[in-house]
């Protein structure tokens, strides 16, 4: 069965729509959606299939994927060892074109970090996406769209994405077209902070 292809507006997403995406993510369902960098595509973080499903569509493997928290405060259940450094920049540059590596809680689940004791986080600069997150009540996954184009690395019209991916898929969000640089990505797991990838976000900004 083809995907449900749904427009969203960033600014005041609709919460019955809102609703309706967070009943097929709680099914196990996989969505793609808009973020503040590239469109993603994932899953309710703790339903083992769906986050299986994801890594089968994107061939990779639940080690290597991130996942997105509404704010600072539901970050902190999941990660540890954060020092005041450390925690400053991320109140100051978050929601916004980062992940965020840290040392994983307990809370991770086990299919995200049974070979590595770190997580990847963002809190986007995106109101669709952190909406579903405050909904559902606990993180979902993040994993970026690709392109097999030669020059745009990242797919970024929402209508050509439905086309890919209208039947791997149980959603694709309509957020209007996506970028096609990622988010920066930061390595804070040990005593320093280093730029592992550098994307759309510059984290010497905020130190």
């Amino acid at each position: 069965m083809a995907a449900e292809y749904i427009k969203l507006y960033e600014e005041n997403p609709e919460i019955d729509k809102i609703n309706r995406i967070v009943n097929v993510l709680k099914s196990g369902g996989v969505i793609i959606y808009p973020t503040d960098t590239v469109y993603g595509i994932g899953c309710d973080f703790s339903n083992v299939k769906a986050v299986q499903k994801v890594c089968q569509i994107k061939n990779t493997k639940p080690q290597s994927l991130s996942f997105i928290c509404y704010d600072l405060s539901e970050i902190s259940e999941y990660t540890k060892g954060l020092s005041t450094p450390v925690f400053k920049v991320m109140k100051k540059s978050l929601p916004g074109p980062f992940t965020f590596i840290l040392n994983a809680t307990s809370k991770v689940p086990r299919v995200l970090n049974a070979k590595k004791k770190t997580v990847g986080i963002r809190v986007p600069d995106n109101n669709i996406p952190r909406e579903l997150v405050k909904s559902l009540g606990n993180p979902i996954i993040t994993t970026s769209i690709h392109d097999e184009d030669e020059i745009l690395e990242y797919s970024t019209d929402p209508e050509l994405i439905f086309e890919k991916y209208q039947n791997l898929v149980d959603v694709v969000i309509d957020g209007g077209y996506g970028g096609n640089v990622p988010s920066t990505v930061v390595d804070c797991s040990g005593d320093d902070i280093n730029v592992i990838r550098e994307g759309l976000g510059d984290i010497d900004a905020f130190l």
